[in-house]
């Protein structure tokens, strides 16, 4: 364990008492200062973001800018709603006692976010964890380095380092110092093979622990479908951030005489987006970059392999995947099978496999026997084939007939389940997830167990319930 870590997790030990005991009032005005500081530094971000992984302006204030001001805007206006105790239930054998469930921070926590949406998945759970009155360590990820500083420029210049600290590094060489650490709470954004590491190790301190993970989300459409609608619809979700996205479709279900429309009407709006050809597209300025090379060394791969087991595709292709350039093609597979590579792991990338099926039965059935996603989109008019759909399948979160924007709405939980991950966030749940829910009861004036203290009377249960029954009466 390097010193550096041990005195930011002791100063922030120390203080945590005090953070705790913090006001609504005081809670609120650091969120309000951070937003401020995110407002006037916004354009650092952008010129940070696009030099790590290409990633436009536009794009990047629409999907991490905005809404991380959202989120801060939400908490601001509901924290005082939300920290209020919150009153039990009538009891029965205690008439004239009080029951509340009280919130109260967690202490210590340690957030670890992800690359692919690098501010927003880290001011999020930040703020989140700030209202609820924690002490913070929070990890940015080392592969988004210049977004990185400017997140730990920020923090810095908002809160003390015995209140919120950031720290640096890769994942496998400080990751597991700081889980060595006993911390509270922790928090993790990232693949489900690293989040089940994260468990472990989360479980020997006996933290408590948040996992939004990933996993193979997929886009399940019905004989009704409006395929214009849908195409625009899948294309926007697969390729916003290059498919980088934990939500994005990863493949689509489809009946087998619509696949060969449905693919070439999300070629044809990938071309609208982002230019006819294939040169243009690469060299679009608002088509996102992948963050790694090796990453586009695997995409290629699995495309390589899927064509040379019968996939077709039908815009992209392997052949122009380029890993000096981080550029991985928007692609679309038809006649893909569940034997290619493609179909075993989270694509995260710009590449759509597409499935086809003979019956509703069979797509059911083909989610079922798979991991629960995190999440899972359905598209087409049938209510009834919608609910069946939902009934008979699990995910982290679903969205009928558009893709991603099942994560904006702050009043709704957002998180996964089993192996796409555990617990989940935003809005209120986040301050939920940050904070220990405290059963506190008081005593009221009159002590109804003094008439069940032991020595028990002789009566049978039937008549010593009666008996409380009748005392009750007499109470109100």
């Amino acid at each position: 364990m390097s010193d550096f870590l041990q005195n930011i997790f002791d100063a922030q030990g120390e203080n945590r008492w005090k953070i705790a005991q913090s006001s609504v009032k005081e809670r609120i005005a650091k969120l309000v200062k951070l937003r401020k500081v995110i407002v006037a530094r916004q354009q650092e971000f952008y010129d940070a973001v696009w030099t790590d992984f290409h990633k436009p302006k536009t794009e990047a204030w629409l999907t991490e800018v905005y809404p991380a001001l959202q989120e801060i805007d939400h908490t601001v206006n509901h924290l005082p709603d939300w920290v209020e105790d919150k009153d039990g239930s009538f009891s029965l054998l205690f008439p004239l006692n009080s029951s509340v469930s009280h919130f109260e921070p967690k202490g210590r926590v340690l957030i670890m976010a992800p690359w692919n949406y690098p501010f927003l998945l880290f001011i999020s759970p930040v703020v989140a964890a700030v209202a609820a009155g924690n002490v913070v360590i929070a990890k940015p990820s080392h592969k988004t380095p210049h977004v990185a500083e400017v997140l730990e420029s920020i923090i810095k210049e908002v809160f003390p380092q015995n209140e919120v600290a950031v720290v640096q590094g890769a994942g496998a060489e400080i990751g597991d110092q700081l889980l060595a650490l006993p911390f509270d709470h922790v928090f993790f954004t990232g693949s489900p093979n690293v989040g089940a590491h994260v468990a472990e190790q989360a479980a020997k301190i006996h933290a408590s622990v948040t996992l939004e993970l990933g996993g193979k989300s997929p886009a399940i459409v019905l004989d009704d479908v409006n395929i214009k609608d849908a195409a625009k619809k899948i294309a926007w979700g697969k390729c916003l951030n290059a498919g980088q996205t934990c939500i994005a479709p990863d493949y689509m279900l489809c009946p087998q005489r619509l696949m060969q429309p449905l693919a070439e009407a999300v070629a044809d709006n990938i071309k609208k987006m982002y230019g006819e050809t294939e040169d243009a597209r690469r060299n679009s300025e608002i088509f996102v970059h992948i963050v790694e090379s090796r990453t586009v060394e695997r995409h290629q791969a699995l495309i390589e392999d899927a064509v040379a087991k019968d996939a077709k595709a039908v815009i992209g292709g392997a052949e122009f995947c380029d890993s000096g350039t981080r550029y991985t093609p928007a692609t679309v597979l038809t006649d893909v099978t569940p034997d290619m590579h493609i179909m075993e792991s989270e694509i995260f990338g710009p590449i759509l496999p597409i499935i086809a099926y003979d019956s509703l039965e069979d797509a059911i059935t083909f989610i079922q026997a798979r991991p629960k996603p995190l999440a899972l989109y359905i598209f087409g008019k049938s209510e009834t084939k919608i609910n069946e759909v939902i009934a008979r399948t699990s995910s982290g979160s679903t969205c009928v007939n558009h893709c991603i924007l099942q994560i904006e709405n702050l009043s709704v939980p957002f998180g996964g389940v089993g192996m796409s991950g555990t617990g989940n966030y935003h809005g209120i749940y986040g301050f939920k997830t940050f904070s220990h829910e405290r059963n506190v009861m008081r005593q009221g004036a009159l002590d109804t167990m003094t008439f069940l203290y032991p020595p028990y009377h002789k009566d049978n249960e039937k008549s010593l319930r009666a008996r409380i029954q009748n005392l009750v009466k007499k109470i109100l």
